[in-house]
Parts: structure tokens; sequence; C-alpha cells
């Protein structure tokens, strides 16, 4: 059995899903354990390619083989995984369904299989399809309220690639070479398929992978100018390495060694340096104040579900309180280590309010405006002068994550 081609893979996919449904652990912490044993790259992309398709689309899963099922499978029943994995690889992955029925059912035995065999059979006769977008849980569309549609239609395929520039000024350059578009300058966006490692520049360190919205926190420091910046939750980089081609004398802070040896790693790449400090900035204390701070605060990454959709089942309202109360904290003591007339810049990539706007309207700084034309076209400040994306932004381009940013002057 272990010998079918393609079982081992959907073996992993159903260790990988089965953990963030039963066991609330992200994709990524998932992966390490459940992509053990798949020796192949592709065998372990194709892992995750149907856990993740199977997390995106999971209340659409679940209606069809509910359409088909005369008793209503427990939502932790074997057969109901596995006909989810079924019906992701039929249906988003473009897999034949004899291949679907010969690599699936084997994760099965007796009366589960040959019932997975007959709903399965059932939804190819009845040839079903899926809605244009996924239908988002109850829960989650309760918390996003009228942007719940809009960022639904943008999980209906995964992202496309931005990169960040080492140098602005070879935007256009670079856009050509890599036959990609630009949506401020420093940025080049592709479509995903092309391995990150063979794309041109990628040797040399002419970019890096980095979302959109994640590369506007940094931008709206500017160009440094030798001035002392420090950059906490740094790893793993991407913008610590934004901050030190803008011109700024950085110190980048995490508390992951691991997580800290990779941004090294980038650094080394991109050919740019900073100072690396491992410290829980809770109890570290910084030798002498910054000109500037930004806080990348750990959140519960909600608006990053077009590629982590594991966050639509995992985050409610315990943990978004969790990491309220830690923002909170985070940004008080940060606010103790700029030198007056510093600008604190704070950012989380969350569409939950009580991460964002509620922080932003507690913090005890004077709140900053931030400009419109730091933004891409399309992208403007709130009222407050603070920034909001999410996913339903921008469709026509390709979307873009969903970030808060706000900006505080000592």
């Amino acid at each position: 059995m272990a010998d079918i081609p393609g079982l081992p893979a959907r073996r992993a996919a159903l260790k990988l899903s089965d953990a963030v449904l039963r066991r609330g652990e992200t994709l990524d912490i998932a992966a390490h354990a459940a992509l053990q044993g798949l020796q192949s790259g592709a065998d372990k992309a194709l892992a995750r390619a149907l856990a993740a398709e199977v997390l995106r689309w999971l209340t659409d899963f679940d209606a069809l083989i509910d359409s088909a099922t005369q008793q209503v499978l427990p939502d932790d029943a074997k057969p109901r995984a596995v006909l989810r994995l079924m019906l992701a690889g039929w249906l988003r992955l473009d897999t034949p369904p004899h291949a679907v029925v010969a690599t699936a059912l084997p994760l099965l035995v007796g009366g589960p299989r040959r019932l997975a065999h007959g709903v399965f059979g059932a939804l190819v006769r009845k040839g079903v399809t899926l809605p244009a977008m996924p239908t988002l849980p109850e829960r989650v569309t309760a918390r996003w309220g009228d942007r719940s549609a809009a960022i639904a239609a943008a999980l209906a395929e995964p992202p496309p690639l931005d990169l960040s520039l080492r140098d602005a000024a070879e935007t256009a350059q670079w856009a050509e070479k890599l036959g990609g578009i630009s949506l401020l300058p420093g940025h080049v966006r592709l479509p995903r398929g092309t391995a990150v490692e063979d794309l041109e520049g990628f040797s040399e360190g002419a970019w890096w992978v980095q979302d959109l919205a994640a590369s506007l926190p940094a931008r709206v420091l500017g160009e440094g100018k030798s001035r002392r910046v420090l950059d906490l939750c740094a790893a793993p980089g991407g913008k610590t390495l934004q901050l030190a081609a803008a011109g700024w004398d950085v110190t980048a802070l995490d508390m992951g060694p691991k997580r800290m040896t990779r941004l090294k790693e980038n650094l080394a790449r991109i050919g740019l340096s900073a100072t690396t400090v491992v410290a829980d900035m809770l109890e570290w204390e910084p030798d002498a104040p910054f000109d500037a701070i930004l806080l990348d605060a750990p959140c519960t990454a909600t608006g990053t579900c077009r590629r982590h959709p594991d966050v639509l089942h995992r985050i409610g309202p315990r943990q978004i309180e969790d990491m309220a109360e830690l923002q909170s904290r985070l940004i008080e003591r940060a606010a103790r280590w700029i030198k007056p007339g510093g600008e604190l810049v704070y950012a989380v990539c969350s569409l939950e309010r009580e991460e964002g706007e509620d922080q932003a309207a507690r913090a005890r700084l004077r709140s900053e405006a931030i400009p419109a034309a730091l933004l891409p076209q399309g992208i403007t400040p709130t009222a407050e002068g603070w920034v909001r994306t999410d996913p339903g932004m921008l469709p026509e381009a390709g979307g873009l994550d969903g970030f808060f940013i706000a900006r505080f002057r000592a």
C-alpha cells in the first residue's frame, strides 16, 4: 500500500489537516512532523497543497459531502476527512476521479472505505462544482462583517508572488527581466508557479520574497540616513532588509534563535548588514534610545488567510484576546526606547480590530497620519491616518495580505 504513487502525500495531507482542525496547530508547525518520511519535494508540495485546499474550501466540501449521505458524518470522522482530501484533489487540483480513488481510499479500511467510495462516486456522477469563492466559517464572517465577501473572493486562488528589491531605482528593470508588474517603487509582482531559487536575481541577492502589504510598515519610516532603528520581532527579516537597504543603522531583535539564523542568512544573501539580538523584548533593555522603532507585533495573522487558510479555523476570541493583551504590553515597552521626537510604527498582519484599531486608539503616544503617497494606488489611509488592508483589496492586481499599520511620534 505504501508503494502506491501519491498515497504517502495523501497520508501526510490527512495528518496536516487533522493537526489544524483537531489540535489547533498551524500548518507550518504541523508540517514538521506530518511531512517527515516524504522523500521528494513534489510529494511535500502536494501534501501541503491538498491540506491548504481542504482548509480553504472546508465549508463547501462539507456541504457536498452532507448532500450525498443519508446520515451526517461527525466532523471528526475519518471518512469525512478523507472525502475532503478526495474533493480537494478532484475539484481543486484537477486530479482525475479514478486517480483520486486509487490514492485516497487506501487511507480507509472496511465499511468506511465503501462509504467514502460511494459518496465520492455519487458526487462525481452528479458533476458537482464549487461556488465561485469559498464559503467562510460563520464565526469568521461575523468578525469581518461587510468585508467578508471581498475577502472570500480573494481566497479562491493562492496569492501571487511579491518581491522587494534591494535597489528601488532598479524597479523597472527587474519588472521587465522577471516579466512582472510593479505596484510601488522597489516592488515586483509575479504569477505563482516558478521556484523562487530559479528566478533571475536570487543568487545575487537583488530581491527577497515579501508580500506587498508586509512591505508597507518599513516604507512608512522612509530613508534612514544612518539613523538608528530598532526592528522588533524582526525574523525572518523582510523588514530588516528593507530598513538596511533604505540606509538605516538597524538593530534587529527576535526571541527565536532559529528564526534569527534565517534572518542572518537573508542578510548575507542580499549583502546587507544589521546588528542582531536574540532576546525577549519584555526582558531586554537597549543601551541607548533609538531614532525610530518598528514593532511588527506577534498576532493571530488572520490577514495572511490567502496563504495560511488554517487561520480560518484556528483563531477565535480566546486567541485574539491573548494576542491583544501581549500587544498592549509590547507597545508600552517599546515606547520607552524612542528618542524625543522619534517615531514608532506599529503593525500586525491581523484583520481583528482588537489587534489593530483598538491598540492604536489606546496607545499613549501622539498619532501621526501616514501619507497616502507611501501606499499603492487604491489604498488610502483611514480617517485617523492609519492604514488598514485586507485580502479583498486591489483584486484586479492580485490582492494583498491584511495588515494594520499606525505611526506615532514620541
